[in-house]
């Protein structure tokens, strides 16, 4: 054989993958050229690159150019990338049936890493069986009954933070709002000063990793796939974490010992066809979750005013003294309008279907993103405006257009004990303290898998005197 002719199968091998595979891009374009999209900037990025110089030259998150989109496209917006083509929907009604219908599937838009947990398992049956163990542990009466267990966490927040409260020391609201993670699973929130500590430092990695595995060619960068590699490990972390913290609270209710009423201790009381697997996935579902919890404080006269009402000075805060908390509710309601923690849910269309006369093809995932519909003009006014008092009882409030917590039956099982956290955190800190954002420092947000700050919201401290 001539010289050449291995060197030409070599190379030609490759170069007919990639024929083959722009052919295929081509054809996923014909599917869904007549569905409304801006047009592509690169045949085979779709609109990636236009998103990735976006964010580097504007500073825009993902979610503000899908806004953009939204506005100028109409409810239905096309996005592509490589071979992949997603539908945004901004129609109320379609939010309603389509997220509430279960026979629309769950569409788990980023890596598997948290197992087989209740936000990331795909079988809905299995789903239903995990949703219905945990549910007890999230009920009502079990909510009332963690009252203080809540006051004894956050006091013990309080009391690291009224020691930098001389008006100098910088304090990263972040990682202290992150400590809800302690009250789910009843750990010590005196390591929460410890920015070196194993775990916090292992979600922060899972966080980055998340960032990265979006981009499919993460993995051929050298410095991008260590830092994949580095997330894949810190969540062998949290599950050898999950496993030890699991055994020791067995071992602790076999010896009679006592433990405030978290979320492991609700599960392992049901322990009937539970598994190990089955609490660590959780146990690392929810860690992960309350990391991103996070909230952006305005400081108003009237919410002060509230809390002086209801609270007084008393540093335990009952049940009922929450749902007297009415201007606080709507601050909470119109953060998380503004700033949802997760920009919505993702559904997939598996079937060729015709809605509102456009055909959407089968195989397709439909992003729904409550950041995109809370910050439209048609169902807000003055969307960008901080204004609480939209979500007053009086207010007129659009249906299917808010949903920081999802909707249907897999809306976050969590979402009342996370707003109890956070009432009882806003609460106090607005009975106690007075907080100010560092000079130089303003507030800014990432779309890191979740909506989480720029800077990490670094401020100062004085003790409030009214």
């Amino acid at each position: 054989l001539p010289p050449g002719y291995w060197l030409f199968l070599f190379l030609s091998g490759p170069l007919l993958a990639f024929g083959f595979y722009c052919a295929y891009v081509h054809y996923v374009h014909l599917r869904y050229d007549h569905i409304p999209g801006p047009p592509r900037t690169s045949f085979l990025f779709g609109h990636l690159s236009y998103l990735k110089r976006q964010t580097k030259d504007s500073g825009k998150i993902r979610q503000d150019v899908f806004l953009e989109w939204a506005k100028e496209y109409g409810p239905f917006v096309r996005i592509n990338v490589l071979h992949r083509a997603s539908v945004l929907i901004t129609n109320p009604q379609l939010v309603k049936i389509m997220i509430c219908n279960i026979s629309f599937s769950w569409c788990l838009v980023f890596l598997r890493f948290l197992g087989r947990g209740l936000v990331s398992e795909l079988d809905h049956e299995l789903w239903q069986r995990q949703r219905r163990i945990l549910d007890p542990a999230f009920h009502r009466s079990y909510l009332m009954s963690s009252m203080g267990a809540i006051n004894e966490k956050v006091e013990q927040m309080m009391e690291i933070l009224e020691a930098k409260a001389d008006g100098k020391t910088e304090v990263c609201m972040e990682d202290m709002i992150s400590s809800t993670i302690y009250v789910l699973f009843g750990m010590e929130l005196k390591a929460l000063a410890d920015e070196q500590k194993s775990f916090l430092l292992a979600v922060r990695n899972i966080v980055e990793g998340f960032t990265m595995a979006e981009n499919p060619f993460s993995k051929f960068s050298l410095g991008k796939r260590k830092l994949i590699n580095k997330a894949q490990e810190s969540i062998r972390l949290l599950r050898q974490m999950g496993k030890e913290w699991i055994k020791y609270r067995r071992e602790a209710i076999q010896n009679n010992q006592e433990f405030p009423p978290d979320v492991i201790m609700q599960m392992l009381k049901r322990e009937e066809g539970i598994n190990d697997e089955f609490l660590v996935d959780n146990f690392v579902t929810f860690l992960i979750a309350g990391f991103f919890l996070f909230f952006l404080f305005d400081f108003s006269n009237r919410l002060r005013a509230e809390v002086n009402e209801v609270i007084g000075s008393k540093k335990i805060i009952e049940y009922q003294d929450l749902g007297r908390l009415q201007y606080l509710s709507q601050v909470l309601k119109e953060i998380l309008r503004l700033y949802p923690p997760a920009f919505g849910t993702t559904r997939w269309l598996e079937k060729d279907t015709v809605v509102d006369g456009i055909l959407i093809p089968g195989c397709t995932s439909l992003l729904f993103s409550t950041y995109v519909m809370g910050r439209m003009e048609k169902y807000f006014e003055d969307p960008l405006t901080f204004n609480p008092d939209r979500f007053s009882p009086e207010a007129f409030q659009p249906n299917f257009t808010y949903f920081p917590f999802s909707l249907g039956p897999r809306s976050c099982i969590g979402q009342y004990f996370s707003q109890m956290n956070a009432k009882v955190m806003m609460a106090k800190l607005f009975q106690r303290l007075e907080i100010q954002m560092v000079p130089g420092h303003s507030f800014g947000i990432v779309d890191s898998v979740t909506l989480k700050p720029k800077n990490g919201l670094v401020c100062t401290i004085k003790p409030w005197k009214s």
